[in-house]
């Protein structure tokens, strides 16, 4: 006779997969902790076939993510000029007036509706600092 727990067992449920490419450039290690947060929020919204349709408010990743939501404004900024994330669709009030969040699409996986991955996050170079002198 099993025991009781293995008889109430399910599958292991979703996992969520960064892959070895994405983190070892250059643009993922100089991402502070708080978009790589984002970043993961993103990755767990993807299952799969909605790549562009990735639905995701500052409102919402703010509370995923714990911060306040004026703070996940420039991670959503900072993960797009790496070239990890990509809006599809603005945010915009709707007829109803009630507003509807951007949608977003993951630059490593091709998108639902066929465009290629353009994994521009590999190509990214930091921009070196320039000292002024007066």
């Amino acid at each position: 006779m099993s025991k009781f727990y293995k008889s109430r067992k399910r599958g292991g449920g979703r996992h969520l997969q960064l892959s070895e490419h994405l983190q070892s450039t250059e643009a993922w290690a100089s991402l502070k902790p708080g978009p790589r947060a984002l970043y993961v929020e993103l990755k767990r919204r993807y299952n799969g076939s909605n790549n562009g349709r990735i639905f995701l408010s500052h409102r919402d990743a703010a509370i995923a993510i714990n911060v306040h939501r004026n703070t996940v404004g420039p991670y959503f900024r900072g993960l797009e000029e790496r070239g990890f994330i990509r809006m599809t669709q603005a945010s915009y009030l709707g007829t109803a007036g009630i507003g509807l969040a951007a949608l977003w699409a993951l630059e490593e996986v091709a998108t639902a509706d066929g465009k290629p991955a353009t994994r521009s996050f590999i190509k990214w170079k930091k921009k070196p600092r320039t000292k002024t002198v007066t």
